[in-house]
């Protein structure tokens, strides 16, 4: 059953150009649905849309199959979590968690209990007499988290929550909201303009850019399968190697940038077509090492090595375009050498130039499965 659906959704403000423009979507009961765009595609303003704190320049919003586009926020049961926490500053932990249940006049034991459980899952059992300003930026956002866990609202919507905090603690908090979500059967809608958290987070993603849905799907589909240039270069880190390409006169090689000659079997790409402006892709991780292979090998000159500890990523220039290769493991190369890479037919996507849109996915074979016991 589709818990939130949006039907032909606009937004425009003084009737002038649609900041969202027939956005078509639905979110299932109990899914971790996450809005993903640079800043400017309106995310934030659908997110808020959906909450009631905008209104809706047309289209239809349902929540659980019923029209909500005239009731105010508080009668769309559901809760959300903002980018800046919202707490309030003169209040303790347990008063902000509470606030939202003393408002409606919720049975003083039930607000203890509901309180104790929330507490315990988010680990603020000890920080209840504080105020926010004794708290750290993964204490404040776990209160903020409480207060929506307190609220018993079977949708949550979250803007950009872990934008404040630092990079080790956004890692650790991606697992508790993950967790919180599944344990609660929450259905969670989570705007984001950070493609790692989109990847590691969302059951499903969508893609936003200036106002119109780019692609819907699972996180490793966009990956594997980006319907076009946008999502290929927005979707992955580092992002997809993109660069201008043409076929020699018997389709025997594929030339890229000028530069770069790759034999191909004609028949891979019989159904490509000639006359149009290609533009293909690849992916850091297969541009691979060319020490011990013999096949589909080329040279290229490297202009900045970055040694990770787990992997080495070295970025090389292709014609106007600068490329990425991610090699696992620690590897010596030095500034300007010459590097062999290995670039499978296999790895390629094409995409038409002109339209942006993919013709042809890559054939990089089946994903490995892990069989429970």
């Amino acid at each position: 059953m589709s818990q939130v659906e949006l039907i032909n959704i606009s937004k425009s403000y003084d009737k002038q150009k649609d900041v969202l423009n027939e956005i078509n979507v639905s979110i299932k009961e109990g899914e971790f649905f996450v809005l993903v765009g640079p800043s400017g595609s309106g995310k934030s303003t659908l997110l808020r849309m959906i909450a009631g704190l905008e209104e809706i320049s047309g289209g239809i919003l349902k929540i659980n199959n019923e029209a909500v586009n005239h009731l105010p926020p508080k009668n769309r049961d559901l809760s959300m979590v903002f980018q800046n926490y919202a707490l309030y500053p003169h209040l303790t932990v347990e008063q902000n968690i509470l606030f939202g249940l003393k408002a409606r006049k919720v049975d003083k034991k039930e607000q203890q209990k509901r309180l104790t459980e929330a507490a315990e899952m988010l680990g603020l059992s000890e920080l209840l007499k504080r105020k926010p300003r004794e708290l750290s930026g993964g204490q404040r956002q776990r209160v903020a988290l409480g207060r929506s866990v307190v609220s018993h609202a079977p949708l949550c919507l979250m803007d950009e929550p872990l934008s404040n905090l630092d990079a080790k603690l956004r890692a650790n908090m991606r697992v508790q909201i993950r967790r919180l979500q599944k344990s609660l059967g929450l259905t969670m809608i989570y705007v984001t303009h950070d493609q790692v958290e989109a990847m590691t987070m969302g059951d499903r993603i969508m893609v936003l850019n200036e106002g119109k849905i780019q692609q819907v799907g699972k996180p490793i589909t966009l990956y594997n399968e980006p319907e076009n240039l946008f999502v290929a270069s927005f979707i992955g880190s580092p992002k997809m190697n993109l660069g201008k390409a043409v076929f020699t006169e018997d389709s025997s090689q594929l030339v890229i940038e000028n530069q770069i000659h790759i034999t191909i079997d004609p028949i891979m790409v019989k159904d490509l077509p000639r006359n149009r402006n290609l533009v293909v892709g690849i992916r850091p991780e297969h541009l691979m090492p060319g020490f011990e292979k013999e096949n589909h090998i080329t040279y290229l000159e490297a202009v900045n090595v970055e040694q990770l500890g787990n992997e080495t990523s070295i970025a090389f220039d292709i014609g106007s375009e600068l490329w990425t290769a991610k090699w696992p493991g620690q590897w010596r190369i030095q500034y300007g050498q010459r590097v062999p890479v290995q670039i499978a037919p296999e790895h390629i996507l094409f995409f038409d130039g002109d339209t942006g849109n993919l013709l042809k996915s890559a054939n990089i074979g089946k994903r490995q499965e892990v069989v429970a016991i």
